[in-house]
């Protein structure tokens, strides 16, 4: 490549790094100066600053007992909650030996709360009957859309046992009058209240629009594996923009619900609709429109795209194996604070000058190349931090500092390799500006190969942790592509552009590029040849006795047989 040539490159690879740090300056100043939540101050987490810690006591009926194994799933839900919010470094885990403590950083909105909150189990069970939820005096508001269904009521005047959990013979006198009675514009449940599932329920929706009596738990909702929000799909692959829900049950909820739409789909509104209950209210009551065995389910209704989400994720999150209630919710403060993060900043600090005075001693003025890159990628790295703390939720704790303290050394590394390798070229007979390039070619390899290994042990750290140790894993994941960028679009083109200038390019002694000092041999002009230095006698005999003692068996005895058959040659 011609010097013009090299010269574009070098260019153009720098202006796409300036237009990465403006681009992401921009978005962070667009954020913050239209109010969307945007700063240029990175969150911080709970060990930095502090928030708040919410105590969760299981609610157990006489003589019950929490497991072990019901506490780790309520956790692992929970923390499932707490993530799906957009919070990161929160900490969920048991405390005692039934409790659970769920700290979360800084101020929580209402709908994180009320998520962490909502602690009941997830339910499905059929509807017997189903009205209007307010007193017809009070007038509906919108009855276009959502006329009830005609109450089952006169059905309700068994005599037999119930057969099934869609028999109307669970409906007794006591329970059709405390129905006719139920006013869902008034409160009805006890916070926390525990139903009995072998029992019918009388509830309303959480809008309170409607109420129901429903029949006994027929499928729990800790076997629902999975649930996603999205538009729905023709037989012939078009896309429509109607929004579902679609549901995905484990074996076992796959076999209790084919069962279960094979019993509810000859019947007749509203015993042919399954209304799923959380926390004792009725979050939606599809009809079934056909019979499921495959345990893949698609609800659809009047949806958007924030509804069919909201409604997916309180699927998908909303069992626990038992429920739970609000023992106690106060303030903390930071546990480390101010103090432990300045110490953390002073070590980087520390670190930091020691990689620059090491570079000057052994690199001289390519010293300056390292400072950059190391100021460049310092500052791609904060922006980054504060964008994804905007968009993501995502918080810095004292881990995630010590991840940008170890990002110093790989980004250290990056240099000494490339450095190494340009010197070896010199030491070759190359010119300063052929060494740059063709030192760039050996060294990016070994470059990516080191970034990849460290960014392949951030991805399982961060994939098989939890809390600090997964924000470690993430800082050193991100620092580690940026490091491999900055070395791509800003150490390589600013070191073929500095190497034009009349102090590199000419090796002078504080360059670093002393081709008299590295030992360099190769033509130096005017029909002259600079010849490697010879290698002192004492050095040679002490290399040629480490060569000797780190011999293999093999190597000794054949050099023993090349000596026997050398003397009697003689």
């Amino acid at each position: 490549m011609s010097d013009s040539g090299v010269t574009k490159s070098a260019v153009k690879r720098l202006s796409w790094l300036g237009a990465v740090i403006a681009i992401l300056a921009g978005l962070i100043g667009l954020g913050s100066a239209t109010g969307a939540g945007a700063s240029f101050t990175p969150k911080l987490a709970l060990d930095l600053q502090g928030g708040t810690s919410i105590i969760l006591a299981p609610l157990l009926a006489d003589g019950e007992k929490v497991t072990d194994e019901q506490l780790a799933q309520a956790v692992s839900i929970i923390r499932q909650r707490v993530d799906a919010s957009g919070v990161s470094e929160a900490s969920v885990k048991t405390s005692g030996d039934s409790n659970i403590t769920v700290e979360i950083p800084g101020t929580p909105d209402e709908n994180t709360l009320k998520l962490i909150r909502s602690s009941a189990r997830l339910e499905f069970r059929p509807v017997l009957v189903t009205s209007q939820g307010v007193s017809t005096s009070v007038g509906a508001t919108d009855g276009s859309s959502a006329s009830p269904s005609p109450s089952a009521s006169a059905e309700a005047a068994p005599s037999a046992s119930p057969t099934d959990a869609s028999d109307v013979a669970w409906i007794t006198p006591e329970l059709q009058a405390t129905y006719d009675a139920l006013d869902c514009s008034s409160a009805f449940r006890e916070a926390g209240q525990v139903d009995d599932p072998a029992q019918p329920l009388i509830t309303c929706d959480t809008t309170g629009y409607q109420k129901f009596i429903l029949g006994p738990v027929e499928i729990d909702g800790s076997t629902v594996s999975d649930s996603t929000a999205g538009t729905v799909t023709t037989s012939t692959g078009a896309t429509t923009n109607t929004w579902a829900v679609n549901l995905e049950f484990d074996a076992e909820g796959t076999k209790q619900f084919a069962a279960v739409t094979e019993r509810l789909f000859p019947l007749t509104e509203p015993r042919n609709q399954f209304a799923i209950t959380l926390d004792g209210y009725v979050i939606t009551a599809p009809s079934t429109n056909a019979v499921i065995s495959n345990g893949s389910a698609q609800i659809t209704g009047s949806f958007n795209s924030e509804t069919a989400k909201s409604l997916s994720d309180q699927l998908k999150y909303g069992a626990l194996p038992i429920s739970f209630e609000v023992q106690s919710q106060e303030n903390i403060s930071a546990t480390l604070g101010s103090e432990q993060l300045a110490s953390g900043l002073l070590a980087g600090a520390i670190g930091l000058l020691l990689v620059v005075i090491y570079s000057i001693f052994q690199y001289r003025g390519l010293a300056v190349v390292t400072v950059g890159s190391l100021a460049v990628a310092a500052l791609v790295v904060y922006l980054l931090i504060a964008l994804l703390s905007w968009r993501q939720g995502y918080r810095l704790s004292l881990a995630g500092v010590a991840g940008l303290i170890v990002a110093i050394g790989i980004t250290a590394d990056s240099f000494i390799v490339y450095f190494e390798r340009v010197r070896d070229e010199i030491r070759d007979g190359r010119s300063i500006a052929a060494a740059v390039d063709a030192g760039w070619k050996r060294a990016q390899r070994t470059i990516l190969v080191s970034g990849s290994v460290s960014l392949l042990a951030a991805v399982v750290l961060y994939l098989l942790t939890v809390g600090n140790v997964r924000g470690f894993a993430y800082t050193l994941g991100l620092t580690t592509l940026v490091d491999l960028g900055i070395a791509i679009l800003f150490t390589h083109p600013i070191l073929q552009l500095l190497v034009k200038t009349k102090f590199f390019s000419s090796g002078s002694p504080w360059s670093g590029f002393d081709a008299k000092a590295l030992g360099a041999s190769g033509y130096v002009g005017r029909g002259q040849f600079r010849t490697a230095a010879v290698v002192p006698a004492t050095k040679a005999a002490k290399a040629s006795k480490e060569a000797n003692k780190r011999q293999t068996i093999a190597e000794r005895k054949a050099a023993e047989l090349g000596a026997i058959k050398s003397g009697e040659t003689k």
